[in-house]
């Protein structure tokens, strides 16, 4: 079982014992390809975030290299398009690969080792904007989600479930004749619940599989015809 206190509580807490507060993990989200002859050593970085408890580092696979002559086993239209949404919503054209998306609102193309390690620990210093408490286990979990302040937009609740490791000998394409190790990848992304932002709510998430999931709970941000993908206010791992 994990549960976290009210921001209000930690701020005593940690004014009292001098310790400090456990933060929900930070979300780095990786867009990259087996297609991708850029993407390597960014599956390598990523790799180094994989285990860490503090980080949740999730591959999303794209599918628009796969006419390069190597069909990425792992590429989903679902995770390009969820791409595109986050390029559309910093009033962006143009979608690129590899690309990492830390907490759902900062964007580094290419391998950017210190301004990926300086992000994340920007966001770890920063106050948790949502209290998320996780009971539950098997596949059967409660979640329960309150904010103080409440949040200037709604959110959406999202499971994540992800294949912790894979090797992958690539026999065609830009990256032929390699071997690369990649590591959790995302093999289903989607929407259980929506949320006010505002009145502190509970709902239950049941799934089955092998998979490891985690749930991550993100800000909508205003779109011509959709809402577009903003903030990650909270995350954690379903274990």
């Amino acid at each position: 079982m994990r549960h976290q206190a009210s921001q209000s509580m930690l701020d005593t807490m940690a004014a009292q014992t001098g310790t400090e507060i456990a933060h929900d993990p930070i979300v780095v989200e990786l867009y990259t390809s087996q297609g991708c002859s850029s993407c390597p050593p960014a599956d390598a970085l990523f790799s180094e975030y994989a285990d860490r408890d503090d980080v949740l580092a999730l591959a999303l696979h794209v599918d628009y290299w796969d006419y390069l002559g190597w069909k990425d086993p792992f590429g989903r239209a679902e995770f390009t398009a969820r791409q595109k949404s986050y390029a559309r919503a910093a009033g962006e054209r143009t979608i690129y690969t590899p690309q990492m998306m830390i907490e759902g609102t900062q964007a580094l193309v290419g391998v950017q080792h210190d301004e990926l390690k300086a992000a994340i620990k920007d966001d770890l210093d920063a106050p948790q904007p949502v209290t998320l408490d996780i009971s539950g286990s098997k596949g059967d979990y409660q979640l329960a989600l309150a904010a103080d302040p409440p949040l200037s937009q709604p959110a959406v609740v999202q499971i994540v479930r992800y294949l912790p490791e894979a090797r992958v000998d690539i026999l065609r394409g830009e990256n032929a004749g390699q071997t690369v190790d990649y590591r959790n990848i995302v093999t289903e992304w989607r929407t259980v619940a929506e949320w006010d932002g505002k009145t502190p709510t509970q709902l239950n998430v049941r799934f089955t599989g092998k998979d490891k999931a985690a749930v991550i709970v993100q800000m909508l941000k205003p779109g011509a015809r959709t809402p577009l993908p903003g903030a990650i206010v909270a995350a954690g791992r379903l274990e």
